[in-house]
């Protein structure tokens, strides 16, 4: 009897699959994972698709996109010292809130937030007295 293990060969690791016959290399369409997220819309007539706007909540204000893929890329450098407290926050909701997210969902959400206040209240937010006094 021989000791040998047969090993798969590339068309059997490559084949098509159940839930769609893409051929190898296509990358499949991510879904947003948050049944909250907005959902992906149909292309426009001319086969660009359109970009993803936040949905405004009920109250009217615009809500961060949540957990979907971004199209888009921004570096923001921070200190060590705002990177830890940016840890911290993401630990303290995940451990007394039972909230799991990441830190670029926390980030989004915190941009989110503060750009909502500054639409309703201008000059007097937050955001611009924080700016201002520096």
């Amino acid at each position: 009897m021989s000791r040998r293990v047969k090993l798969p060969g590339a068309d059997e690791l490559f084949r098509p699959t159940k839930d769609g016959d893409q051929p190898p290399g296509k990358a499949r369409q991510l879904r947003p994972v948050d049944d909250a997220a907005p959902q992906p819309e149909q292309a426009d007539t001319d086969g660009a698709a359109p970009e993803a706007a936040p949905d405004p909540d009920a109250d009217g204000k615009q809500r961060s996109s949540g957990r979907v893929r971004h199209d888009e890329k921004m570096t923001v450098y921070i200190t060590a010292d705002e990177l830890f407290e940016l840890e911290s926050a993401r630990l303290a909701l995940r451990r007394d809130h039972q909230v799991a997210v990441d830190r670029g969902r926390l980030v989004r959400e915190a941009v989110s937030i503060a750009l909502a206040d500054l639409a309703d209240r201008g000059g007097d937010s937050d955001i611009a007295d924080r700016l201002a006094a520096k």
